[in-house]
């Protein structure tokens, strides 16, 4: 990976029209071009930003993400296509479920630490197979094959959340409560991130997405961003 720190020389790469040099997006900025951007896809409209060869070659000597997001590894939620992104936007970590290990730990404390991205999103997506999976094995007793179980056993605090909120029937309440959750085991388990957004530098924002509409909507946020 490469890239300059919160001090270094910040290009177009976040927000549009951005010229070399400029301050990078706060926190509430970088939300604000988040939600800009998937309206544009919803409404089919997207502006397709930062693709062109032009700022292919400006990126290539460093990248400057305004956002980085932690999602689901589900083939529906492209987030350079849901967000209408383009190259150098946004770091990007998925996995199933949006379960955080210390890969993904690691992984958002670079870029909040050492590429000074202001923002962290984790998106989650209604009918996750994820959560469906670990509701299944918690109500069988049967545990999943190979590193599945891993994915489960991380859901598994979400779904006893939910039942404990008298949700455990919907499964996109579910999932959204997961999202919170997940937005709080970040928090919660790394010092460099919570540091950041106690400094206000920075904050950590759950958004749900809907598959069929294709639009997102907020349900948790910690830091400088608009409350849920």
């Amino acid at each position: 990976m490469s890239g300059t720190g919160p001090a270094g020389v910040y290009p177009g790469a976040g927000r549009p029209g951005l010229e070399a040099g400029a301050v990078p997006p706060r926190p509430e900025q970088a939300l604000a071009e988040l939600v800009a951007g998937n309206r544009r896809f919803v409404t089919g409209a997207p502006h397709h930003p930062n693709q062109d060869a032009g700022h292919r070659a400006v990126v290539a000597d460093g990248q400057h993400p305004f956002a980085v997001i932690v999602g689901c590894s589900d083939s529906r939620l492209a987030a350079e296509i849901i967000f209408d992104r383009g190259l150098g936007d946004l770091f990007v970590v998925r996995t199933a479920g949006h379960t955080t290990g210390p890969e993904v730990l690691g992984s958002v404390e670079y870029a909040v630490s050492v590429l000074g991205t202001p923002l962290v999103v984790v998106l989650g997506h209604d009918s996750c197979g994820a959560v469906q999976a670990a509701r299944e094995a918690d109500a069988t007793g049967t545990p999943p094959p190979g590193h599945l179980g891993a994915v489960v056993d991380a859901v598994v605090p979400s779904l006893r959340r939910a039942a404990a909120e008298g949700v455990d029937d919907d499964i996109n309440a579910i999932v959204d409560i997961h999202i919170a959750q997940t937005v709080e085991a970040l928090l919660d388990n790394s010092t460099v991130l919570a540091a950041e957004v106690a400094a206000g530098r920075c904050a950590v924002v759950g958004m749900s997405y809907r598959l069929a509409a294709g639009a997102v909507h907020q349900v948790a946020a910690v830091g400088p961003v608009p409350a849920a």
